[in-house]
């Protein structure tokens, strides 16, 4: 989760926590953090294990992080094209218009503007 904090922002995070919190409250502030931290981790392992009890035997192979969010744009933009063409339905493939000449205008559709 904070893998990609550097030294200056870790610096940065304990001058404003012990502005804010003083140094009286800093250390409770900090263990009462990581304890919330602590059970909300416990909290989504349980909720993705109980998620696969609900799910059934069928789906015991379910691979959750797949279900993300972030996965599906990922997919989206960076997967492969073979997935989308064999899913495709049986219509003919459009055709792809000629290249332009080099002094040519491209045509113009009044109903499309």
């Amino acid at each position: 989760m904070l893998s990609n904090l550097g030294w200056s922002e870790a610096l940065l995070l304990a001058v404003a926590g012990l502005l804010i919190f003083g140094p009286d409250r800093l250390p409770r502030a900090i263990r009462d953090l990581s304890k919330m931290l602590r059970e909300l981790r416990t909290m989504a392992r349980g909720a993705a294990s109980d998620l696969r009890t609900e799910l059934g035997p069928e789906m015991a192979d379910i691979d959750l992080r797949s279900l993300h969010p972030r996965r599906f744009v990922e997919d989206a933009l960076f997967g492969d094209d073979d997935d989308v063409s064999a899913t495709a339905s049986d219509e003919p493939a459009k055709p792809v218009p000629a290249a332009l000449a080099a002094n040519e205008r491209p045509p113009y559709d009044s109903d499309a503007t």
